[in-house]
Parts: C-alpha cells; structure tokens; sequence
C-alpha cells in the first residue's frame, strides 16, 4: 500500500492487537472460577518463619434449634458465646460462617448472629447453596 505522499508504509499498528489482547484478559479474570472448596489435600512443609492462616468457624443452625460449631455441638447461646470469646481472643481476624437450615425459624438465625457479634465477632458470613 501507498500513502499519499508515495512512500511506503513500514510500520506496523499494534493498537487493535493490545486491545483486543485487553479485553480477553479481563473476560479470563472475570470468568475465572476463585472456588477453593474443591481443591486438593497438600501435606504442606513446616516452616519456622511461616505465619498462620485464616481460621474460620463454622456455625450450624439446624431446623429444631440445634448448634455445632465445626461439627462439634453445642447446647445453647451461652456455650457458644464462650466458645466464640475464646477463639476471637487466640484469633482476632477470625471469620464466621452460618449456615442456617432454610426451615431454622428467622430468630434463631438472628439470636445466633447476636450471640456472635456478642462475644466480638464482626466478620460473619452466611452460607448457600447454589441454585440449579
């Protein structure tokens, strides 16, 4: 091709390439599924100078009221609570999951959340089933 001043063109525009590079990128991240529910076991090494992961507590709210925190049961708010209290004092970042039965009646649910904000846990979740 020539341009309008007869010389040829020898340089090549990348401009539509980067973009085009872009915008696959972003779709790669946005559909990247980040769940670590379904990863593999590891047998991790030990290390002197390693720091602690994220704890967790899990909370279970059945449909009759019943609790257990990590599959452990537990009686009634007071347990809880003071089982909350001592884990938020060895672990202040912990997180809290509930995952409340969909027939565990709306107060028991709330009760349950109290109980934890109560004992100085702030970071809850709730978890859920995917839909079909």
């Amino acid at each position: 091709m020539i341009s309008p001043n007869n010389a040829p063109i020898t340089a090549i525009n990348v401009t539509p390439l980067v973009d085009v590079m872009l915008v696959l990128l972003i779709i790669f991240m946005v559909t990247a599924k980040l769940d670590d529910a379904h990863s593999l076991p590891l047998d991790l090494p030990k290390a002197a100078s390693g720091s602690d992961t994220q704890q967790v507590l899990t909370v279970r709210l059945e449909a009759n009221g019943a609790r257990f925190v990590n599959e452990t049961p537990i009686p009634d708010a007071v347990a809880l609570r003071t089982l909350a209290q001592r884990l938020h004092a060895k672990h202040p970042e912990l997180r809290t999951v509930i995952a409340a039965s969909t027939q565990a009646s709306h107060g028991a649910v709330i009760e349950l959340l109290d109980t934890l904000r109560l004992a100085g846990i702030d970071k809850v979740a709730f978890a859920v089933e995917r839909a079909p």
